[in-house]
């Protein structure tokens, strides 16, 4: 028989367990959980809410694909030597924001500068070439009011696009961060987020490449 005995208010929420002091037998310490579970588990419902509005606009884009009212479609305009050198970029700038975490975990700030500087370059890579695409499209007169199909397509991957200069943004804000307070818990916890989107970014866009170019041009 246990010689601490139980007081009313031992259990106030009827959990069954006998509180001494700071401890519960039996169901471990009460409290608040801690901010980076409470930041990664809220940010992770912001990522899953992201990938069901791409989801979405992939079921959009599936359904309107072959409505081109008379006029080009994908396997007419799609030039895959360029949509190839985009996949690169944005491939090889997941790589360098993986090398940024790495940098960041072991507080090496000049190799994390570097790596996000790096990661911030083949980004802005990404999105001229993606612009430039878009801009020649316009010019042609295949904007998005041409057919449902180029409505599909210019909101699809416009959507991604703009995600990624989002992403850029943060970045920068990211790096002004580290230079100017160091690799704080509040900033770690930032930097965790931003590579998890910046990856999730990239696994949309592997999809995204399939789905619309390749798919596409084959069509």
């Amino acid at each position: 028989m246990s010689d601490i005995a139980a007081t009313p208010d031992s259990d106030p929420y009827r959990l069954g367990g006998v509180r001494t002091g700071s401890q519960a037998q039996g169901r471990g310490e009460g409290g608040p959980a801690p901010k980076y579970v409470i930041t990664a588990y809220g940010f992770w419902i912001f990522l899953l809410s992201d990938i069901i509005m791409f989801a979405a606009f992939f079921a959009a884009y599936a359904v309107l694909s072959g409505q081109t009212a008379g006029g080009p479609s994908g396997a007419q305009l799609f030039d895959l030597r360029t949509t190839a050198i985009e996949t690169a970029l944005l491939l090889a700038s997941s790589f360098a924001c993986g090398i940024a975490s790495i940098a960041a975990a072991a507080r090496q700030a000049l190799w994390f500068q570097g790596a996000m500087a790096v990661t911030f370059v083949l980004g802005a890579g990404f999105v001229g070439l993606e612009a430039h695409e878009f801009a020649g499209l316009v010019l042609q007169g295949n904007g998005p009011q041409r057919s449902a199909f180029l409505t599909a397509f210019f909101t699809l991957v416009g959507c991604h696009g703009l995600h990624v200069s989002c992403g850029l943004l943060w970045l920068l804000t990211m790096m002004a961060q580290v230079l100017a307070k160091g690799f704080r818990a509040d900033i770690m916890r930032r930097i965790l987020c931003f590579a998890l989107f910046w990856h999730a970014l990239d696994i949309i866009w592997v999809a995204l490449f399939t789905v619309v170019y390749l798919l596409g041009s084959g069509a």
